[in-house]
C-alpha cells in the first residue's frame, strides 16, 4: 500500500479541513477523476466563490492537486482538480494523532499523457 502519515503536529488542519461536510464531498468527488471548480460547484449546490475557497484550502492542506490545464473555446483558463488520497485512517491514541492516506493512483488518470 503506498500510504502517506501525518502525526499530531501536521494533522489538525487536515482533520479539521476534512470534518467540514462539504470539503469531504469535495474530496470524494475527486478521487476517480478531476473536475473544474464550476462542476464541484454545481455538484455541491455551491457558489462558485465558496468553491474556489474551499479547493484553495484543500489544496493547503495537501489532499487536492492541480490534475491539468486546459483552454476552453473562448481561451481561458479551466483547472482541474483531484484528489491526491484514495482513502483515510484515523487513528487516536492519549499522546498522538495519525492519520494514513492511500495515495489516489494519479498514473491511471493520465497524468503525463496526452
Amino acid at each position: 500500500m503506498n500510504t502517506l502519515s501525518y502525526e499530531s503536529h501536521s494533522a489538525m488542519p487536515l482533520l479539521q479541513e476534512l470534518a467540514d461536510g462539504v470539503s469531504h464531498r469535495i474530496v470524494m468527488s475527486t478521487i476517480d477523476s478531476a473536475k473544474t471548480a464550476a462542476q464541484l460547484s454545481f455538484d455541491n449546490s455551491l457558489p462558485l466563490s465558496s468553491t474556489y475557497k474551499k479547493v484553495k484550502k484543500l489544496q493547503d492542506v495537501g489532499i487536492l492537486f492541480v490534475e491539468k490545464i486546459d483552454l476552453d473555446g473562448k481561451g481561458k483558463k479551466v483547472v482541474y482538480y483531484r484528489s491526491k488520497v484514495k482513502s483515510m485512517e484515523f487513528n487516536l491514541s492519549r499522546d498522538q494523532i495519525l492519520l494514513q492516506f492511500e495515495k489516489n493512483d494519479v498514473r491511471a488518470a493520465g497524468i503525463g499523457q496526452s
